[in-house]
């Protein structure tokens, strides 16, 4: 298969993955042409900020309009990440761009893949709590309350946020990966109370300046390539908007699920583990990783399975309902 018309395939089916679970882009797509397109890391990382600077808008807007971003967190966030973003771009290039520098990139991508795989752990760890939380409280016949907010009804916290956004923006300008994965786990943790749907929604906006000012960094003094980033936009772009509307039906917690397993094999390869020892490591996260998560399940109330077309309709049951302004 021709080379363009490959990049144009990768680009649909990542685009899919990110219409389907708000995350993915540059967690999958700067990998993706490293290790099965053998491009060089550094542009990789350009031509993959471009990308979703083009992509991230279309979601923002969406939210925007659906009222599910707390524009406090957005502005707070952006005095950090914005600057630092385009800062990370410099630091890279003040470093060269020699083999060193490549495989400088290559450790420091495989090291965000580690995290951002562990934050979608994580996430899916709340979610699972919170589900369980309500589970008792109709076997107790009590009301199901919702201790979360779209927006509002929290203190915002300015300088802890934007040291975030200073942290995520430097990640992203360097590696190209953390402004849908490494950012919301820590706004996760620093606003507990704010809504799935606002968490993504925020974290979504916030990405849009902040991805556009390290994108214009690797334009100008990155390793941009116009004929790789144009392959992988014909194919993105309509993978989000499908990925978008299989939303609602697909499993996405199933397609998490794959992700994550999917992030901590590329991390792994990159951080130059062998492939005996990643496969043993890989085979053991498969087998006794659901072992875990079944566990978990029943110490918060839950059934050790569920079924996954079920749980996904409640979930996105649960997601339109936080979506409603308060």
């Amino acid at each position: 298969m021709d080379l363009q018309l490959t990049l144009v395939v990768a680009g649909l089916v990542i685009g899919i993955v990110v219409g389907m679970t708000g995350m993915g882009g540059g967690a999958l797509m700067t990998p993706a042409l490293v290790l099965f397109f053998n491009v060089p890391p550094l542009a990789a990382v350009s031509s993959d900020l471009v990308v979703s600077a083009v992509m991230k808008p279309v979601g923002g807007v969406v939210h925007l309009r659906r009222g599910t971003v707390d524009l406090r967190l957005v502005g707070w966030l952006c005095a950090g990440s914005v600057p630092a973003a385009f800062g990370g771009v410099l630091v890279s290039r003040a470093l060269g761009s020699g083999a060193g520098v490549q495989q400088w990139t290559k450790i420091a991508l495989g090291a965000a893949l580690l995290l951002a795989a562990a934050g979608l752990i994580l996430r899916a760890y709340q979610s699972l709590v919170a589900r369980g939380r309500r589970a008792a409280d109709r076997a107790a016949g009590r009301p199901v309350t919702r201790d979360e907010a779209t927006v509002g009804g929290y203190r915002v916290r300015p300088v802890p946020t934007v040291l975030v956004g200073v942290l995520g923006g430097l990640i992203v300008g360097m590696t190209s990966v953390g402004s849908g994965s490494l950012i919301i786990i820590a706004l996760l943790a620093l606003y507990p109370r704010l809504s799935a749907a606002g968490l993504v929604g925020t974290d979504l906006v916030q990405a849009v300046p902040l991805v556009a000012s390290a994108a214009l960094g690797h334009l100008l003094f990155g390793d941009f390539r116009l004929d790789l980033t144009a392959s992988l936009l014909v194919g993105c772009l309509p993978g989000v908007y499908l990925g978008a509307r299989l939303s609602s039906r697909a499993p996405g917690g199933l397609v998490r699920r794959a992700l994550a397993l999917v992030l901590l094999a590329s991390g792994l390869k990159l951080l130059g583990l062998p492939d005996l020892a990643m496969v043993a490591t890989l085979g053991v996260v498969v087998v006794v990783g659901p072992l875990l998560w079944m566990s978990a399940r029943v110490r918060h109330g839950l059934p050790p399975r569920a079924p996954i077309l079920a749980e996904a309709r409640a979930r996105t049951r649960s997601e339109r309902e936080s979506a409603v302004p308060r």
